[in-house]
C-alpha cells in the first residue's frame, strides 16, 4: 500500500483518502523545526514536501526558513504559483514559529539544517539573495521557474550553505538559466 498526496495506490486501484481537497489539507507543524523559545542560537533549514495534488506523485515543493539569534520566530521563503494568479509576486517571505508546516496534506522532509553561528554568518547572505532572485513575479510549473527553482538559485549565490536538492525538485535545474 502506498499513500500519497491524499490517495491510496493499493494493488492498482486507486480510492480518496479523507481529504477532500486543499481547503481542508493538514498545514499542522510536522514538529520537526527547533522550537524558537528553546533553540536560542541562528537556525537556517530547507524543506521538501510532495507537491499538491497529481503533481506530488513526482515532484515535491521547497522552501527556506531562517532564524536569527534569540529571534522568536522564523522569516519562512517560498516561491507559491498561485499568488501570481491573485496579481501578487510569486515569491512570499513570512514570519511564523513553525516553518515545519505540512505542504497540504504532505509531511515536509528536512533537506538542509545549519545551526550556531555558521547560520548566522549565512543568513544576510541569504536575504541578500532572495532580494536578487531574478524570478520573484514568475512561476511556470514547468520547465520553471517554481517553488524549486528560488531554493535552488539561493544555493547557488549562497554555496557555502551545501544545499542539494532531491531529484524530484522538477524546475531546479532552472536556476541554471542565464539571467543576464
Amino acid at each position: 500500500m502506498y499513500k500519497h498526496c491524499g490517495f491510496i495506490l493499493l494493488t492498482g486501484l486507486l480510492s480518496a483518502c479523507s481529504s477532500d481537497g486543499w481547503k481542508t489539507a493538514s498545514r499542522e507543524p510536522a514538529g520537526i523545526a527547533p522550537s524558537p523559545e528553546q533553540e536560542k542560537q541562528a537556525v537556517i533549514e530547507v524543506y521538501a514536501a510532495d507537491a499538491y495534488s497529481w503533481r506530488g506523485w513526482f515532484a515535491v515543493h521547497t522552501w527556506i526558513a531562517t532564524k536569527d539569534v534569540n529571534a522568536a520566530q522564523y522569516q519562512v521563503y517560498e516561491v507559491v504559483g498561485w499568488r501570481v494568479n491573485r496579481g501578487l509576486p510569486a515569491l512570499s517571505h513570512y514570519q511564523t514559529p513553525t516553518p515545519d508546516r505540512y505542504w497540504f496534506g504532505a509531511k515536509p522532509e528536512k533537506l538542509l539544517s545549519i545551526t550556531g553561528a555558521k547560520a548566522q554568518s549565512l543568513i544576510p547572505d541569504i536575504e541578500q539573495a532572495v532580494k536578487r532572485y531574478p524570478w520573484a513575479n514568475h512561476y511556470k510549473v514547468f520547465p520553471g521557474p517554481n517553488s524549486n527553482t528560488f531554493p535552488a538559485w539561493v544555493g547557488q549565490q549562497v554555496p557555502e550553505l551545501g544545499l542539494k536538492l532531491p531529484f524530484s525538485a522538477i524546475g531546479s535545474g532552472y536556476a541554471n538559466k542565464d539571467t543576464q
